[in-house]
């Protein structure tokens, strides 16, 4: 068992190694492919890189403390929290709608005015400050020193978006035209001009361009203003809960994003100042109503105690009452001002949050310890109580009231004074260099994408491209092959291009004989051993005739069939050429004649024999006849009895007749002649015809009683992908 799956295992692994080399075989092969997508795609990464407009991003750095130290003297408490610095709530306070809108409104952003440049080229001609030329006088397109300030545009909800054009007339007046080209009215510098009954009105404060110069503009709406340039607009942490946050914002204008993001950072400076001078506000507010009632307390505390007294006539307080007392009225003060925390913090806080149960504790703390000394107290001596008590009232009034005058006093000095917890660290600036295009990356960009779409582009041809490579694939078709033919590249420089006339298209004529101009080719050299493997094959033919055919156009009968016959005349023998495609037949440009009076003439009976047989210039031996004026009946000419009299009386004359027939699966004629002479040889091309195809020709001359004898592969090139899948067999010998 094992050793029956030893080589189903080696083969299918030696098959999947062969499949990887070829694969890298392909790539070798069509490398220029490759390079030439990769050089492609860098190119246009490159231009658009180059055209492209510049973005340059400006940045700053703002500061955000935990809170304005000493501003609001009710908030002491929150700083004993340790609480993290608000970064993340102040950084959604920038991006609001409320800090940028204010930006949109005060910097103009949404009314967009564009000058119409010139097509691709135009803004890097802008960037570039090349102004308008003489011969440019008039033209709609503005330059790098045209331009047109408008201060405002207002317009109706119906025509927020909408895309106007600008066109100047001189310094002062200006043209407005709709996006339909459609003239809207006339305008002048510095005053508020109406269009369209009023619905769209536009001032113009500036215009420093050439009369032609056209520019578009456009009112967008203000939250649309916004959401640009919260897309522009960045905001992060530097680092981990430091409370620094670096701004940035991009745009293809470096000095308006600077003056932009100053101005965000402004803006945003200014509400932050403002929110801890409200809030100073709102505490001093409270406390001024709290100092009253407290004075009134303390009054009426005063009267009791002073008439107590009286009535006891001066009872003192011992020292241990004193003592407890002082205590008393410590911890009734701490109460006291925690219970004004509260009602500040509660306006701000949940009883859940952290902060109000820190408070919460703390207040609990102290009843607990004032309960302590309530007990103490009620041990007294019921006058001693009696002093304690109403003094204690007293005193702890007159702290809280003492507390609240001063507060009141370092409120209004805090409100006075409030700088919000806001710092600009660095304010905005402009880098250089534009972040972006990024042109190295953009470039590799490019490069890594074509060379993707060369690789993908060439396993795809190849994938779709199964011409056959070896004559292994013909052989397994049960066709043995006599010859393979490398591809002579002294016959591709020999041929001609010639221009078809049915659709316009260009395709190769052969034009020169390879064999008489090059005997030493690789080719010619593939054609003698064809020749002598021909020798033994028609011994058992029934006469001297061969046809040669292919299962589609541009196989390379022609060639095949022509350099045959200059080596076998080379050899000695008498051998004709005959040109049996009568329909598109080249054979006489091979020696630079005319198609007239051919094989179409003998067969309509318009000309003899002896006037159709040409001689071969400088190869003895070899004469050829060619296809004649193109019959509308090729068909039925072959099938008539004067082409088996033309074989016939060419077969006496001649040692050798080779037929140079029209393709097999493109017409009936190679079945025709094929039924007419004893050899015949199918004729495949190197990477062109896929087996399926071949099988097709094969089993069409087979239907028709013609079989052939064998087949010749033609045109083989040496490749990487079929030198390390299939091998190579075709060696030079000098």
């Amino acid at each position: 068992m094992n050793t029956s799956n030893t080589p189903t295992t080696s083969a299918a692994r030696n098959h999947e190694e062969i499949d990887i080399r070829r694969l890298l075989g392909i790539l070798l092969d069509h490398k220029k492919w490759v390079l030439a997508s990769v050089f492609g795609f860098a190119l246009i990464g490159f231009v658009y890189g180059s055209l492209a407009t510049p973005i340059y991003q400006a940045d700053a750095l703002v500061q955000i403390e935990n809170s304005g130290q000493g501003n609001n003297p009710l908030q002491e408490v929150s700083s004993l929290l340790g609480q993290k610095p608000p970064t993340l709530s102040e950084i959604e306070i920038i991006r609001s709608r409320m800090v940028l809108g204010q930006a949109v409104s005060l910097l103009n952003l949404d009314v967009n005015v564009a000058p119409v440049t010139m097509p691709v080229i135009g803004t890097f001609l802008q960037r570039q400050s090349v102004g308008r030329p003489g011969f440019a006088d008039g033209w709609g397109y503005a330059f790098s020193d045209e331009s047109v300030a408008v201060s405002e545009m207002p317009v109706s909800d119906d025509y927020l978006g909408k895309t106007f054009t600008l066109k100047v007339q001189d310094s002062y007046t200006y043209k407005l035209f709709d996006g339909d080209g459609s003239e809207l009215g006339t305008g002048e510098v510095g005053q508020l001009s109406t269009f369209l009954d009023g619905n769209v009105s536009m001032r113009v404060t500036s215009i420093q361009a050439a009369s032609g110069a056209e520019f578009t503009i456009q009112h967008i709406s203000r939250l649309a203003a916004i959401n640009g340039l919260k897309g522009r607009f960045n905001v992060g942490e530097a680092g981990s809960e430091t409370g620094i946050l670096r701004w940035s914002l991009t745009g293809p204008d470096p000095d308006a994003t600077e003056k932009a993001l100053n101005t965000i950072a402004d803006i945003y400076y200014s509400q932050n100042v403002q929110r801890q001078s409200e809030e100073a506000r709102k505490s001093l507010d409270f406390l001024n109503t709290q100092v009253p009632e407290i004075r009134a307390q303390l009054n009426q505390s005063e009267e009791k105690l002073n008439a107590y007294r009286e009535s006891k006539d001066s009872v003192d307080l011992s020292l241990e009452t004193k003592s407890v007392l002082e205590r008393i009225v410590n911890l009734e003060s701490q109460l006291n001002e925690l219970e004004m925390n509260e009602a500040e913090i509660s306006q701000r806080f949940t009883k859940s949050h952290p902060t109000y149960q820190a408070l919460l504790e703390k207040k609990a703390q102290l009843q607990r310890e004032r309960d302590n000394l309530d007990k103490q107290v009620k041990g007294l001596p019921e006058t001693q109580q009696e002093i304690l008590r109403l003094q204690r009232d007293v005193q702890v009034t007159n702290e809280i009231y003492v507390q609240l005058l001063n507060k009141v006093q370092e409120t209004k000095i805090s409100e006075a004074s409030t700088v919000g917890n806001v710092r600009v660290l660095d304010t905005a600036e402009v880098l250089s260099a534009p972040v972006a295009p990024n042109k190295p990356l953009l470039i590799a960009v490019a490069i890594i994408l074509g060379l993707v779409v060369g690789v993908a582009g060439v396993f795809l041809r190849a994938l779709f491209n199964r011409g056959i490579e070896t004559q292994e694939q013909i052989e397994e078709l049960g066709l043995p092959v006599y010859a393979t033919i490398p591809l002579s590249d002294e016959q591709s420089k020999l041929n001609r291009r010639v221009k078809r006339s049915d659709k316009d298209q260009s395709r190769s004529v052969l034009a020169g004989l390879l064999a008489s101009r090059n005997p030493a080719d690789m080719s010619v050299e593939a054609l003698r051993g064809l020749r002598t493997s021909l020798h033994f094959a028609m011994l058992e033919a029934k006469d001297n005739r061969l046809m040669i055919t292919g299962p589609s156009p541009g196989v390379g009968k022609s060639f095949v069939s022509i350099n045959l016959a200059a080596v076998c005349a080379q050899a000695g023998q008498r051998v004709l050429v005959v040109d049996a495609d009568m329909r598109k037949g080249q054979v006489h440009s091979v020696f630079g004649a005319p198609s007239e009076n051919g094989l179409s003439d003998v067969l309509s009976g318009k000309l003899p024999l002896d006037q159709v047989i040409r001689d071969v210039d400088g190869v003895d031996n070899l004469q050829y006849v060619s296809r004649g004026m193109a019959p509308p009946n090729p068909s039925e000419l072959l099938m008539g009895s004067r082409f088996s009299e033309f074989l016939a009386a060419v077969s006496e004359r001649f040692d050798l007749v080779i037929v140079d027939s029209p393709p097999v699966l493109a017409v009936t004629d190679a079945a025709i002649i094929g039924d007419q002479v004893g050899t015949t040889l199918i004729l495949a091309r190197f990477q062109l015809n896929p087996p399926k195809e071949l099988e097709l020709a094969i089993n069409r001359l087979k239907t028709a009683g013609v079989e052939p004898r064998g087949a010749i592969l033609n045109a083989v090139e040496r490749k990487a992908a079929t030198e390390y899948g299939y091998g190579y067999y075709h060696y030079s010998y000098k």
